[in-house]
């Protein structure tokens, strides 16, 4: 994807090749020379293979440089686990200073892109790979650190990021049939993550489910996780995810469906989390009563 650049502005472009770390390298003595840098390579390699290179060098500097994750998650697809990034969040969100955003489609990863340029420091945005539908427009608000409410409801909240925000919305219509009302907000920046968006979400619907393409430990259900248990009371939560594995070889849909992340995984997840919630609430009166 980056070819239309390069033919455009080829004084602007460097190849590096298959030298993540040298990528890396080349790309903080650019930001000190004044530069606002942005570098991509597969996920997997970014926040795997060049890790430390961006934890020593770009991190520990607070240069500005964006490092721009492509194929991330099980987009690659054919290419099967040992390049699909599922744990690029947890490693990346555990850097101080570091930026990460996870877009739901093409529209909201251009706004995303823009936003990375304008703010001084490390920043790392997941790209996937697959053709995902469309769930923004181009005046739907996006900014950085600000999760957005797309969808109301009072029975439950499922916060989803990347490409399960199109299967969050899909699960909540498909619930709207047994009468149960699904806040879906679109959670694109995991750190800095939007406490009071989830905070207010815990109050008023008294039950959370997450999803994301990726790694269940450390992502996105494990920020929510660690907000949750900081700020406000105790709340029934689920996290849709990958269950500590790696991925495999695949068409992104069967994937998805493999892996258990389609609307419908999400619809039993919402429903679990109700019980939860039902259960504890009744607690809750007996201990009064009592």
């Amino acid at each position: 994807g980056t070819s239309e650049f390069r033919k455009r502005f080829p004084e602007r472009f460097l190849d590096i090749g298959l030298c993540e770390q040298d990528m890396i390298g080349t790309a903080a003595g650019l930001a000190l020379a004044g530069k606002c840098v942005f570098v991509t390579t597969h996920g997997m390699l970014a926040a795997g293979k060049a890790w430390d290179i961006i934890r020593s060098t770009i991190c520990y500097g607070s240069l500005n440089v964006n490092i721009c994750g492509a194929d991330a998650g099980l987009s690659s697809g054919g290419a099967g686990g040992s390049r699909q990034s599922l744990e690029d969040v947890a490693v990346m969100r555990t850097l101080p200073g570091m930026t990460v955003v996870v877009p739901s489609d093409a529209v909201e990863a251009k706004k995303a892109t823009m936003a990375a340029a304008r703010i001084p420091g490390p920043v790392y945005i997941r790209f996937a790979a697959a053709r995902v539908p469309i769930v923004t427009t181009d005046i739907t608000p996006f900014t950085v650190g600000q999760a957005g409410v797309y969808r109301q409801g009072d029975d439950a909240t499922v916060l989803a990021c990347g490409v399960m925000v199109y299967q969050a919305l899909k699960a909540a219509r498909s619930l709207e049939d047994e009468r149960i009302g699904v806040r879906v907000i679109n959670c694109h920046t995991i750190k800095p993550l939007d406490r009071a968006i989830i905070n207010r979400a815990a109050v008023e619907t008294g039950a959370l489910v997450t999803a994301e393409e990726g790694s269940t430990v450390g992502g996105l259900g494990g920020a929510v996780a660690e907000a949750l248990a900081q700020t406000v009371r105790p709340t029934p939560m689920r996290i849709v995810g990958i269950d500590d594995r790696f991925g495999e070889s695949g068409e992104h849909e069967q994937l998805l469906q493999h892996f258990g992340l389609t609307s419908r995984d999400i619809a039993i997840a919402v429903r679990e989390v109700m019980t939860g919630k039902s259960r504890r609430h009744d607690a809750a009166e007996g201990a009064a009563g009592g």
